[in-house]
């Protein structure tokens, strides 16, 4: 049996780790080729490798999604290296996590819409000739919690909320090429990024601290008993890139084991 991305390319950037790599190899279990597009490279390299062994096909790019010429560039080889370009998920993030509105720099505010935001823009931007040439294709943005919740975390709140109206208008611009976009907006998912106590600017979470308060408040805000994972994330990416989901472009789907109920 054929998996569900049989014949695919997909670009994921911040598929060096968390819920790109989760989207990574899942997707190359479905039979899609895997461009992992990261900063990381020692977790990206690693990651290929392991997809690699396991039979399938994938390659990484140093991509800081900030760069308009780098996203040109990575697309651009993407093609040229497996011939065509299907599927985007925009994953790379960052955040300044219990920072205050009033001091928050405006350097740190600038970098987190630059790489949550713009840089999410201009990956849709880029990818949209190669999808057309590809007859359609499938845009995965990632949202938040946050995307709904006006009042917390300005630079990032402002970030996932403008996320959402990105995606409806990539949604309908490209819809004559039959390509969809939409936007997953997760919960407290279980990932260094969702543990940290206070997260760092310029992309770099290797110095966040595990803080096992934070993640015990984020798991009694989730009804249905656990933290999410990065296959929970996954599974919804996949569907939505599949052709069970050919009619459904635009969508916000919140994927958050019930806290927006709370």
């Amino acid at each position: 049996m054929t998996g569900k991305l049989e014949g695919k390319v997909a670009l994921i950037t911040g598929g060096a780790s968390g819920m790109g790599e989760g989207q990574a190899r899942m997707f190359s279990n479905e039979g899609a080729k895997i461009v992992i597009a990261d900063v990381q490279a020692d977790l990206g390299e690693t990651v290929v490798s392991e997809i690699q062994a396991d039979g399938g096909e994938a390659a990484y790019m140093f991509l800081d999604v900030r760069d308009w010429e780098q996203w040109q560039s990575t697309v651009a080889e993407t093609e040229k290296l497996f011939g065509r370009l299907d599927i985007l998920c925009n994953n790379a993030g960052t955040n300044m996590r219990g920072t205050p509105y009033e001091e928050l720099s405006i350097d740190d505010y600038r970098n987190i819409i630059d790489v949550n935001l713009h840089g999410a823009y201009m990956g849709c931007r880029a990818v949209g000739e190669p999808m057309r040439r590809a007859g359609g294709g499938s845009i995965i943005n990632i949202g938040s919690m946050s995307s709904f919740s006006h009042g917390s975390n300005s630079g990032y709140t402002i970030s996932k909320t403008g996320i959402l109206a990105l995606t409806k208008n990539t949604a309908l611009a490209y819809a004559k090429h039959r390509t969809r976009c939409n936007v997953i907006c997760p919960g407290n998912v279980d990932t260094p990024f969702i543990r940290a106590d206070k997260a760092h600017s310029h992309n770099d979470w290797s110095t966040s601290a595990d803080n096992p308060e934070v993640y015990a408040k984020r798991l009694d805000n989730t009804p249905l008993g656990r933290l999410l994972t990065p296959d929970d994330i996954a599974k919804t990416a996949l569907f939505l890139c599949s052709e069970d989901a050919e009619m459904i472009t635009g969508a916000v789907l919140p994927v958050d084991g019930g806290t927006a109920m709370l």
